[in-house]
């Protein structure tokens, strides 16, 4: 028994927070910070979200700008998947997923998620983290809509992306006033 306990006490707490990240948002980068304090390692795991059509970077980007984004907190590590998140959350060693709440709504379909993704792997937990109140409106879909219409975003995105989100919004809207 005392075994047991000491082999827990040194096993690394690995979490997992997942999603398609198209682009970092402000509120994104405070669900890392914040759960990066209740693992030893956090993976932030960008998917290929086949639903999601049209994205504004490709997976290397969007990994990359993360990495840029959170370069100043040490026990964040960034990957990409593509399959079942509990299959990546297994490859990783990880303990928990990391979801994070801004309204009811998301709570109810993540809830779904939480319950399936158990039922699939009991081993797995899912921790969910309520959005700050300054962020409670924020999404990546907004962040895109509002830099799409020339819409000023800073407040809204880490400022470390903050120009490579305009950059491609402006390439885009670029190649789809030549068609």
């Amino acid at each position: 028994m005392m075994a047991e306990k000491k082999k827990c006490r040194t096993q690394e707490r690995i979490g997992v927070y997942p999603g398609s990240f198209d682009p970092l948002t402000n509120g994104h980068l405070d669900v890392i910070r914040r759960a990066s304090k209740l693992f030893d390692k956090l993976i932030v795991g960008v998917l290929v979200n086949d639903s999601k059509k049209n994205p504004l970077f490709t997976m290397e980007e969007r990994v990359a700008l993360i990495k840029k984004a959170t370069a100043g907190i040490p026990n964040v590590e960034v990957g990409s998947f593509k399959g079942l998140l509990v299959d990546f959350v297994k490859e990783n060693n990880a303990v928990a997923i990391v979801k994070g709440l801004r309204a009811v709504s998301d709570y109810e379909y993540e809830l779904q998620m939480a319950a399936l993704n158990r039922h699939i792997d009991s081993d797995i937990d899912t921790i969910f983290l309520m959005a700050d109140i300054q962020n409670s409106f924020l999404s990546s879909s907004v962040v895109k809509e509002l830099a799409w219409h020339g819409g000023n975003i800073d407040g809204l995105v880490p400022d470390e992306i903050k120009e490579d989100i305009v950059r491609s919004i402006n390439r885009l809207r670029s190649g789809s006033s030549e068609s």
